[in-house]
């Protein structure tokens, strides 16, 4: 079914710099015929690879939409050999609220993959890229962060695909550590999506949290504009790794911790830190009755604490901590 996105910006032009929108119709109470805009840059030079660069797929998770938005307003055409879309915030009323979901209609962006052209603005906006943008371009890059829920490791991160040249990208981000994971919290991501169309495909769990230090902006726009290098997109050689990638996995269900009570939550181990099976990860206090015994968080296994909770308040089933281990995606 044709897709209801009105597109502004020539997505075929063989040279030059076009910035637009995408308009994706709605309705709400004060506006019958309203639009939502999503600012759309596709910037061309001739043969070349296609890339398609995201943030914002979660509304608050910035790093990614500073580093697409510098790119948006740094980059000629002579910068590049190929053919780059930049989409630097895909869930704008989300990235206005600075919340996970959208406010237009509650949806998580990130699992309304394929997407459906006849529903909701999440939906509409998930079935254009499905249908139109990912069948373009050659390799995806969808940048993320833990937002206000957790704090990570900044870490490029993948699936384990049977894809060695996803592994090498991922690389190329120049973080220590690189982070294969698992969708632990159902289905329906972009990510997924796009591997499924055959795309190489390029994340990022870029720390979180409602701070963002300059040391994460700096890492983000660096490692963004390296693995462009590296794809023969943007021109100039790509800086090699000082030292080998330090790979980890998170890819059972125990490797994830949930929070099996509600109250105050202490970290008591260091993100990045090696951890031991039975070891105390954190705990978790009752507002209401200090006389309780805080519930204690425990590792199940060893590895590396690579996530851990940001917000102090801590709901029932909220994710707690991450453990990862070490791994060889190439084997």
């Amino acid at each position: 079914m044709q897709s209801p996105v009105h597109c502004s910006v020539p997505l075929d032009a063989p040279i030059g710099k076009h910035p637009g929108h995408l308009a994706i119709p709605y309705s709400y109470n004060l506006g019958g015929w309203a639009n939502l805009l999503v600012p759309l840059c596709v910037i061309s030079n001739g043969p070349g690879p296609t890339v398609l660069l995201l943030a914002g797929n979660h509304g608050d998770e910035y790093p990614g939409q500073v580093a697409i938005q510098n790119l948006w307003r740094q980059l000629s055409p002579t910068d590049i050999t190929g053919r780059l879309l930049l989409i630097p915030t895909l869930n704008p009323p989300a990235a206005h609220a600075a919340t996970r979901l959208s406010p237009l209609d509650g949806r998580n962006f990130n699992r309304c993959f394929p997407g459906n052209p006849q529903g909701t603005p999440s939906e509409i906006l998930a079935h254009f890229l499905s249908a139109v943008l990912f069948p373009l371009a050659d390799v995806v890059i969808d940048l993320h962060t833990g937002g206000r829920s957790l704090n990570f490791v900044p870490c490029a991160h993948s699936h384990r695909v049977n894809n060695p040249a996803q592994f090498a990208a991922t690389e190329a981000f120049l973080t220590e550590f690189c982070f294969l994971y698992t969708d632990v919290a159902g289905s329906g991501l972009l990510p997924s999506e796009a591997e499924h169309q055959g795309k190489l495909v390029i994340t990022t769990e870029l720390g979180g949290g409602e701070p963002v230090p300059a040391l994460i902006h700096r890492l983000t726009q660096s490692g963004l504009s390296n693995v462009l290098r590296h794809l023969g997109l943007l021109k100039g050689p790509a800086a090699q790794r000082l030292r080998p990638a330090r790979w980890v996995e998170s890819l059972h269900r125990d490797d994830y911790r949930f929070a099996p009570v509600s109250g105050l939550f202490e970290a008591v181990t260091d993100l990045a830190a090696p951890v031991a099976p039975g070891q105390l990860l954190g705990r978790i206090l009752d507002l209401e009755d200090p006389n309780r015994p805080p519930l204690e968080i425990i590792s199940p296994s060893a590895g590396i604490l690579i996530a851990n909770r940001a917000p102090s308040r801590v709901a029932q089933g909220d994710c707690v901590a991450v453990i990862a281990h070490e791994t060889n995606p190439y084997a």
